[in-house]
């Protein structure tokens, strides 16, 4: 008997389309709430507030606030991780130092998208954070350890600077973040909108010929 083959209805189609976006908005509003109060002080009812969803809506989704806060740190890494598998193949043919580049540029791009990403890990950074253990194994140890490999690659090819490899890694997300996390004294006190594409592209611009860039400096390995 041959199976029977369910297709799904527009109708069904929308109503998948539609719990996306619902989550999607709830996860935007999450991680803002999370950046401006921490875990402890941030409200479901606060952030179904800021969605102009109701309360028992976000609950179903997410029955509690650590699962919602977890949601949010997998959306933001994941997102970071499909950017890379998207610009920077395994199999792919590039030097050491074009990876590098490419991924933390992606990483930069994920940070314009989610401006409030550097306050969200800013609040798990402090000593005593129960969720950062949880965090480090789930997703930032497993982005270190393939982006280490390449930045000693290409300290070895001479593009990049000696020294500890990590903390160059440390570094390049803390520069990533610049626009993100020095935004408002950027734009009161020189006039400079981080969110204008121009000085987007200007600072990356920067950041890629003082940092990834060995003809200015002729580093000497």
């Amino acid at each position: 008997m041959n199976a029977v083959i369910k297709r799904k209805t527009p109708a069904r189609r929308r109503e998948q389309q539609r719990a996306v976006e619902t989550r999607l908005t709830i996860l935007k509003a999450a991680l803002s709430e999370f950046a401006d109060k921490g875990f402890d002080a941030a409200s479901i009812r606060t952030i179904a507030e800021r969605t102009g969803l109701r309360h028992q809506l976000i609950t179903y989704h997410y029955r509690t606030k650590d699962a919602l806060w977890k949601a949010v740190a997998e959306h933001v890494f994941t997102r970071v991780r499909e950017l890379w598998d998207e610009r920077v193949p395994e199999n792919g043919r590039m030097t050491p130092i074009e990876r590098v580049r490419e991924e933390y540029r992606a990483f930069f791009n994920v940070t314009l998208d989610y401006p409030d990403l550097h306050h969200f890990m800013l609040r798990e950074s402090r000593p005593g954070s129960s969720r950062m253990p949880w965090l480090a194994e789930k997703y930032l140890k497993p982005l270190l350890s393939r982006l280490l490999p390449q930045i000693v690659a290409a300290q070895a090819d001479g593009e990049l600077p000696p020294g500890d490899p990590a903390l160059i890694h440390y570094m390049l997300v803390g520069m990533a973040t610049v626009l993100t996390s020095l935004g408002a004294d950027m734009a009161t006190t020189s006039g400079r909108e981080p969110s204008d594409p121009a000085v987007i592209a200007n600072y990356w611009t920067l950041l890629e010929a003082i940092i990834l860039n060995k003809k200015l400096y002729n580093w000497q390995v």
